[in-house]
């Protein structure tokens, strides 16, 4: 993956050109980097045309200027698609990404061939109380990373994946965390239920893991019954970040999915 750094933004992407048609963007969890995606990136590179971001904050788009915030995203990612001559694209968001993925789509649904969110909950319609959870849970964990960005790690792997070696796998992208870099995720809540949901124009899934949080299992029944057109999909034997816990069923499901949604419809 070809790293590119634009000069009128932090965030740096990472590209693999193909010569296929469709183009595939990926957008991280919390707390790691696209790297995430490894798995994903060799299977998908022959196949797809590949694009992926490390968020603001994360990985290699740490050098920010006053005034940057992670509410700019869908602004910056629409930027990239620009530069790269990319009108269409399918996004896949585990978690944090999940967000932000819905956060584009509401801004730019003309871009969007389809979207995949997992780990998420749907940030139009997100219920007060399991908000505020949401938000007492968040405050926990970085009480933890301020004491110790290494015991954050620890106890943050085992919250983001189920199997030992996606475990391993989080925790030293976790590790890597910068502190200062918590203050870009305080501002997530201004994305939350500030669209209303109308008909899209492309094709939506959503799912977890079986062993992901239970408040996450129920966000996911929620979306569904909201969207009952969207297709739901609980990964077994997976946590939080099921293309981690179960690369090889999250490859296959993606790729029939990304089949069916085709490039225009």
């Amino acid at each position: 993956m070809k790293p590119v750094k634009p000069a009128d933004s932090p965030i740096t992407y990472f590209i693999s050109r193909s010569e296929q048609a469709e183009w595939i963007l990926f957008i991280h969890a919390a707390f790691v980097d696209h790297n995430m995606f490894k798995t994903q990136f060799e299977y998908f590179e022959n196949k797809y045309n590949i694009l992926a971001i490390d968020i603001i904050g994360h990985g290699q788009s740490s050098e920010t200027k006053k005034g940057d915030s992670i509410n700019q995203m869908p602004e910056w990612i629409y930027d990239i698609l620009k530069a790269e001559n990319i009108e269409k694209v399918h996004i896949t968001g585990i978690s944090l990404g999940a967000v932000l993925a819905q956060a584009f789509a509401n801004r730019y649904p003309s871009a969007v061939s389809s979207l995949a969110c997992f780990g998420g909950y749907d940030i139009n319609n997100f219920d007060a109380k399991m908000k505020n959870d949401n938000s007492t849970k968040q405050k926990l964990m970085m009480l933890k990373a301020l004491f110790s960005v290494k015991w954050f790690a620890k106890a943050n792997k085992k919250i983001s994946a189920y199997t030992p070696q996606a475990q391993n796998e989080f925790y030293a992208m976790n590790i890597l965390f910068p502190k200062k870099s918590f203050m870009f995720l305080a501002t997530l809540n201004n994305m939350i239920n500030k669209y209303k949901t109308g008909q899209r124009s492309y094709p939506l899934m959503i799912g977890c893991g079986t062993f992901d949080f239970p408040m996450e299992l129920e966000a996911v029944k929620a979306w569904k019954r909201s969207e009952p057109d969207c297709t739901a999909v609980i990964f077994e034997n997976a946590g939080h970040c099921v293309n981690m816990d179960v690369p090889q069923e999250f490859n296959r499901t993606m790729e029939e999915f990304w089949k069916s949604a085709g490039p225009g419809k």
